[in-house]
């Protein structure tokens, strides 16, 4: 028998089914997030969000709210300030007993960039929706068009140190991780930035790989050995990962910590700030 009090003591911390969040719909210490986001049309995932949710759910951009002006980095998502994100999760109205559950429609690509962002400040009750907006539409689970704006917080927030790595550190660690698709790794395209390649001693982790046929993640037991090999004797916490622009790379990163690792390092400006940069070296092929 489904226990009310035993079930509300439950912390999501890294993916959540579509059952349980549908249970907690009328929790009012869960926050939902809207993170649908069309790199081609940036005002798409609005639109569609205004069109259709899931109920209660709040929407957040990758450019306006889960960006910000090139202070930290600067890759072609530079992350917002501390500062920043600690006045957006106080527009959230978050607080230490909030349960965050993050969507989006691109396999978790956009979500985990928030569920990542909270972490570093230091709040440990999020997940993302295994499956994401697809998954909810195809369960045929209730939706709604109304906008709800939740009331602030005082809640202060204060972010993890080392959690992001700077564009001059990033050599000084031993293992390094490219979440793009191979063959922008090894140099054989490259659509948007400067230069083709990869940063010289990085391994390749395309971060679709962390999802099966069906678009959910893969079991935390084959992630876990997926990984293990992927960084063979190297330590998961000083392992750095990247990407474009510093947003797939935390798919990566929850990938990992979801199969039980510790939770890797992120390099934020990612290729895009290092291939635009002067003088850093790049290596092309399956180095």
């Amino acid at each position: 028998m489904h226990n009310p009090g035993l079930w509300r003591d439950i912390m999501f911390t890294t993916l959540i089914d579509t059952d349980s969040l549908q249970r907690e719909l009328e929790n009012p210490d869960w926050l939902i997030c809207d993170c649908r986001y069309d790199l081609m049309n940036n005002t798409a995932g609005e639109n569609a969000f205004h069109d259709s949710h899931i109920p209660g759910a709040v929407y957040l951009d990758l450019h306006d709210d889960l960006s910000g002006p090139p202070v930290t980095n600067q890759g072609r998502h530079p992350l917002p300030t501390d500062e920043a994100m600690q006045a957006l999760f106080r527009r959230l109205g978050i607080t230490p007993a909030t349960q965050v559950v993050v969507y989006d429609n691109a396999n978790g690509s956009f979500a985990a960039r928030l569920w990542w962002m909270l972490r570093h400040m230091q709040h440990e009750r999020v997940a993302v929706l295994d499956g994401g907006w697809q998954a909810w539409l195809a369960e045929v689970r209730p939706v709604s068009d109304a906008v709800i704006l939740p009331a602030p917080s005082t809640t202060a927030f204060s972010a993890r140190s080392g959690d992001v790595v700077a564009i001059d550190q990033v050599l000084e660690h031993a293992s390094l991780v490219d979440s793009r698709d191979g063959a922008r790794y090894r140099g054989e395209m490259e659509p948007i930035d400067k230069a083709a390649g990869h940063i010289p001693g990085a391994s390749n982790r395309f971060w679709k790989d962390n999802l099966d046929d069906s678009g959910h993640f893969k079991s935390s037991e084959r992630l876990r050995a997926e990984f293990n090999a992927l960084l063979d004797q190297s330590c998961s916490s000083e392992t750095v990962f990247y990407c474009g622009s510093g947003v797939t790379a935390c798919h990566n990163l929850l990938a990992a910590y979801h199969a039980g690792l510790e939770e890797p390092k992120l390099y934020a400006g990612s290729w895009s700030e290092w291939s635009a940069m002067p003088g850093r070296p790049v290596a092309t092929g399956n180095e």
